[in-house]
């Protein structure tokens, strides 16, 4: 199998896994914000829960190119917007600078490529 037969199936695979982890991460952080409070906690665990679906749903559906390469660039835009939100509550600073604008970008961006990957025509 060469690289390029096996690219789908990893981005599959991280993908999937990326929504279980998104999934349960937002549970978490929602039980903690209604116990501990904090003021980025539960924007943080609504953004993750909000993104597990579309994770498993582009991790299984495969799809094309373009929507699996959108859908990663959500996965590092959401790591970095909702780690820095995260690092200003439980450490007090910020991942480091401009993450979360940086992050929030990519997130931008990434729903923008899942868009563009609709206007794609399919191979048969």
């Amino acid at each position: 199998m060469s690289i390029a037969e096996s690219a789908p199936a990893s981005s599959a695979r991280i993908l999937v896994f990326a929504a279980g982890l998104c999934g349960a991460a937002g549970v978490a952080l929602s039980a903690a914000a209604a116990h501990l409070g904090g003021a980025f906690v539960g924007t943080a665990a609504s953004f993750l829960i909000m993104h597990a679906p579309v994770f498993l749903a582009v991790g299984l559906a495969g799809a094309n190119r373009i929507l699996r390469i959108g859908s990663l660039v959500l996965l590092v835009g959401l790591v970095l917007f909702c780690g820095d939100l995260l690092a200003r509550d439980f450490v007090g600073s910020r991942l480091f600078p401009m993450s979360a604008p940086i992050g929030g970008t990519l997130l931008i961006a990434g729903w923008l490529a899942i868009a563009a990957s609709a206007l794609v025509r399919q191979r048969p």
